[in-house]
């Protein structure tokens, strides 16, 4: 699933009539806080962070609408912003997307298996409870899941791969850098249509991440053009929270195959040559390094 990239649309996310933030210095419908003051040190985003991130308690998070819908998660648009603050300065206001794992009686965590396996509970009950799938476990496994994604970005984003940055997560929510010019996101890399230089140097861009993630011992575990975005002639990749140790995960080596695989076959397709078997090796030596 893909959830950054399905912001893709042409169209503008509509805006309903409690949707400005600027309205009013109270909270109205569809607005409440920020939550930024309710999170703690580790819950947030790397220093040093970004000079668009808002960190003020004054500010004001709008809904702007559901984008996307998953087995696992929704994706919503939100604006967070300082109300009669200008919004043109850093700091003042931002797009925001806010990744939702959904109630355990509407999400389906059972691919997560294989990506979990190696990473570690603190408690022996959540553990017994996830590996049981009862009620508890599966709520368990979904504020798992976001602060795996977010420990993720943040691991990447301090390796200078070029992710989302994680803004903060929070329970079951985690808010993190929009990809996209104004509300448009940036197209998924396979919806696009580039010249053989352009296509040549995305291509590049997408081994150097592969060769960052090999390197600190890491595989995206799910990498297709599907959740890679094309931003301005970068390529940013999303869809993170299986994100693998290969080594401490049993399947590891193979997911980080499937990865080679998918890549490969795609730009193949694109009439630019990519073998799967010799990117593999390539990797799994740096791996070994």
């Amino acid at each position: 699933m893909n959830f950054l990239s399905s912001l893709d649309d042409t169209s503008p996310v509509p805006l309903g009539a409690a949707s400005l933030a600027f309205q009013t210095a109270e909270p109205g419908e569809g607005q409440r806080w920020s939550t930024w003051p309710a999170t703690i040190p580790t819950e947030r985003g790397p220093e040093p962070r970004p000079d668009w991130l808002v960190t003020s308690a004054a500010a004001i998070d709008t809904e702007l609408g559901v984008v996307k819908t998953g087995k696992e998660a929704d994706l919503h648009l939100i604006e967070r912003a300082i109300p009669d603050a200008a919004a043109d300065v850093p700091g003042n206001a931002a797009l925001l997307a806010a990744k939702r794992y959904r109630t355990s009686e509407h999400s389906d965590f059972h691919r997560s298996a294989i990506y979990t396996e190696g990473r570690g509970l603190r408690r022996t009950r959540d553990v017994r409870a996830v590996a049981k799938g009862t009620s508890f476990g599966r709520a368990v496994a979904r504020v798992q899941w976001a602060y795996a994604e977010f420990d993720a970005l943040t691991r990447l984003t301090q390796l200078g791969a070029s992710v989302p940055y994680p803004v903060q997560v929070q329970d079951t929510e985690l808010l993190m850098e929009f990809i996209g010019d104004g509300r448009v996101a940036a197209p998924r890399l396979a919806q696009v249509r580039a010249d053989a230089a352009t296509l040549r140097e995305l291509f590049h861009q997408v081994m150097d991440f592969m060769h960052t993630l090999a390197s600190a011992g890491l595989a995206h575990g799910d990498l297709s053009p599907y959740n890679l975005l094309v931003h301005h002639g970068r390529v940013v990749a999303i869809d993170l929270p299986q994100v693998v140790d290969v080594i401490s995960n049993p399947q590891g080596f193979d997911l980080l195959h499937r990865d080679c695989v998918n890549v490969c076959d795609w730009f193949t397709r694109q009439r630019l040559e990519c073998d799967p078997e010799e990117l593999f090796a390539e990797l799994v030596g740096v791996v070994s390094v």
